[in-house]
């Protein structure tokens, strides 16, 4: 795909991201219904619902020949390009009022991600990819910082109550606090996507989660390549649900504990994945790492 075609998916994704930012503003902190799907731990609002079908409609007048797979609604549509969206990526936190949420749309073509948008309405930063870059509200932006886990912020939901069923509470509980031991400093912020925005800017170092699906991590994994950082989906392919990876550009990922204590993390780097290098959708090897479920809001 040429540079051109790839801006121009981008400002489609960015249009349509905007549009439902005045609704989540303004909704934000009124405390909304909130329903659930898969389990207690996994929330839906109205707004969900409502934003991603006007985010479809904006993808249906800009670009009508797609398929729109969301998170709400499913796979709708027909075409060469299809969209990736997660209309709120991080409900819980948007029902109960935290400002850590955002709309992530991504533009794939023939299994590559192509462009995409990761939008925070609460602080109108913008985050924008194409094969030509990464930027954050116009300005470009390079994923760097920490080169150690000692100097490195973490982001990282590891354990979800399902790592705590599927990996045994023993094993996980100890991976967790190898973890807290070797960074120096571990949030569980609860939005994949923007999670990847910030690790894209330099904002913080590495980012781990498990049982996502495409439409958390799509957007936000060309973000991080662009702006020379690393992306490993751990499941194989950045379409296929389960557990990623992204860190910063330069970070000792072989040297890290999360390579000790996490086999896939160590083939990964065995294989050479973390090339930290700006490419297309990247790729990574599965290796005793849980595998996301079928659709459903996955662990941020």
């Amino acid at each position: 795909m040429d540079l051109n075609t790839s801006r121009e998916l981008a400002a489609i994704a960015v249009e349509a991201a905007r549009a439902v930012g005045d609704r989540l503003r303004g909704a934000f902190r009124s405390r909304p219904a909130v329903q659930t799907k898969r389990d207690f731990h996994d929330p839906v609002t109205e707004h969900d619902k409502a934003a991603e079908e006007r985010i479809r409609e904006v993808i249906a007048r800009l670009c009508p020949d797609s398929v729109v797979v969301g998170e709400e609604k499913g796979t709708r549509g027909q075409g060469d390009i299809s969209w990736y969206v997660d209309p709120i990526d991080g409900t819980a936190n948007f029902a109960a009022g935290l400002p850590f949420f955002c709309t992530s749309i991504g533009a794939v073509v023939d299994g590559r991600v192509v462009a995409g948008v990761v939008y925070d309405p609460v602080r109108d930063d913008e985050f924008t990819a194409s094969l030509a870059g990464a930027t954050c509200n116009g300005e470009p932006i390079r994923s760097t910082g920490a080169r150690t886990d000692r100097e490195a912020v973490l982001l990282a939901s590891y354990p979800t109550p399902r790592d705590l069923a599927a990996d045994g509470e023993e094993t996980a509980l100890r991976r967790f606090a190898r973890m807290q031991y070797a960074f120096a400093t571990t949030r569980r912020p609860g939005s994949a996507a923007l999670k990847l925005a910030h690790i894209a800017a330099g904002w913080s170092d590495v980012a781990f989660g498990t049982h996502v699906n495409a439409w958390d991590v799509a957007a936000g994994s060309l973000l991080v390549e662009r702006a020379g950082g690393v992306f490993i989906p751990l499941s194989g392919s950045v379409l296929t649900p389960g557990a990623y990876l992204a860190c910063v550009g330069g970070f000792d990922l072989a040297g890290s504990v999360l390579a000790e204590v996490f086999p896939a993390i160590s083939a990964a780097v065995a294989t050479g994945k973390p090339t930290g290098k700006p490419t297309g959708a990247s790729t990574g090897e599965t290796a005793g790492m849980p595998a996301g479920d079928a659709p459903g809001r996955g662990a941020s």
